[in-house]
């Protein structure tokens, strides 16, 4: 990451912080994808509990149950100008990233990046709807999770997040 690049993580706690890794960390996971991508962003990074995250998955998805992270990419009006853009918001799911991480025997620290990176890149428009899209997606998900040192999230498991 360059010196000039402006980057706001905003990180919004709605559950038990001592399920969640440290603020720096999620902010940093944040910054690795958004600068691979972006000089300048402004995002909101929500940790939610089962309740919170089971009705805005019905809510937005239409879907019944829980998730592990879901991505609300914001749309800027045209005719507002901003110096940094607004690109939305991650919500993470407390409960279900550790009891996944644990699943699929994975460190809790690395899961986390692993879900953080990936709310990142669906506020950079990626997505995984097509076999296409996946594979790029993926891609840039374990090169970013390779540069912070962990393994890559797609060959260690059935790691396919939300």
């Amino acid at each position: 990451m360059k010196s000039n690049d402006m980057y706001s993580i905003i990180v919004q706690f709605a559950a038990d912080k001592t399920l969640v890794p440290k603020t720096s960390l999620l902010r940093k996971w944040a910054k690795c994808a958004l600068s691979r991508k972006t000089k300048s962003a402004e995002i909101t990074i929500r940790i939610v509990n089962s309740a919170e995250m089971s009705k805005l998955n019905s809510t937005y998805r239409q879907k019944n149950g829980l998730t592990n992270v879901l991505s609300f990419p914001f749309t800027v009006p045209e005719e507002v100008q901003l110096d940094i853009p607004i690109l939305g918001d991650i919500v993470v799911c407390a409960e279900v990233v550790n009891r996944e991480a644990e699943e699929q025997c994975k460190s809790q620290e690395s899961h986390w990046a692993h879900m953080i990176i990936h709310g990142v890149f669906h506020l950079l428009g990626y997505d995984h709807e097509t076999d296409k899209e996946a594979e790029i997606m993926e891609s840039l998900e374990a090169e970013i999770m390779q540069s912070l040192g962990y393994a890559n999230p797609y060959e260690t498991g059935d790691d396919q997040p939300s």
